[in-house]
């Protein structure tokens, strides 16, 4: 279990809808809040031509790189509560789905082990549970701890790579509806998630698009998640 590229449990990642089997697995507690992150925590910002801020969902370098704590490095499986602590963390900069995380409930490396898990394009955010005994993580960029009752700074994007991967919203991202135009295939998969666990209970809404693709986040949702899609604007 965990190898690298690995498809995620149940499906491969981004070709479901809600009332069809998840790409991720399992159900366990609940996230501990959804409030701003602090600098160095969200999702880094370009700009385009237009000047406006895009969330890319990706390392910029320069300083705030260099202000990334590492909370435990992207290949390795750890043990909850000894080797990393509960809480939730970020990982950004992914490339080609490569990333593969895994909570698991014993470290006897079975599918029934499985809580949840996800293969990664950009960044991700997943929250690692007191009772999750392994936290498996291969060909990802390191871990970050994530300050969720922290203030924001800063004003959250309008826009978003559309394989930028998982943004926090309210944080990373402004809260309303946005517009992905020009898919192709039904490669564009987004997903409007409740928390960070990344099982089941945590996806609110999901959809596979072809051609435009127009969905509304809520300032109650905690993350939205979006791969393969061209990028998004807030309309």
């Amino acid at each position: 279990m965990g190898m690298k590229g690995k498809v995620a449990l149940g499906a491969v990642v981004g070709i479901v809808v809600i009332g069809a089997v998840s790409a991720n697995a399992g159900n366990n507690g609940d996230d501990n809040g959804k409030s701003g992150s602090d600098k160095g925590t969200s999702a880094s910002a370009g700009h385009d031509s237009d000047g406006k801020k895009t969330a890319k969902g990706k390392d910029s370098g320069g300083t705030k790189a260099a202000e990334k704590k590492v909370a435990f490095a992207g290949d390795g499986e750890f043990r909850v509560g000894k080797d990393i602590k509960p809480g939730t963390y970020r990982t950004t900069g992914n490339s080609d789905g490569m990333c593969y995380w895994e909570r698991a409930k014993d470290a006897k490396g079975e599918m029934d082990s499985i809580l949840a898990n996800d293969n990664v394009t950009g960044a991700s955010y997943v929250t690692v549970k007191a009772t999750d005994k392994i936290f498996k993580s291969n060909g990802c960029k390191d871990w970050e701890a994530v300050e969720l009752k922290a203030k924001a700074k800063g004003t959250p994007a309008a826009r978003m790579a559309g394989d930028g991967g998982m943004f926090r919203v309210g944080a990373d991202i402004a809260p309303g509806t946005y517009r992905s135009t020009g898919n192709t295939d039904d490669s564009c998969y987004w997903e409007r998630t409740k928390d960070a666990k990344g099982d089941m209970n945590s996806i609110i809404a999901n959809n596979n698009v072809s051609g435009t693709a127009v969905v509304t986040i809520s300032a109650s949702d905690g993350y939205f998640k979006t791969t393969g899609c061209k990028d998004w604007k807030k309309a």
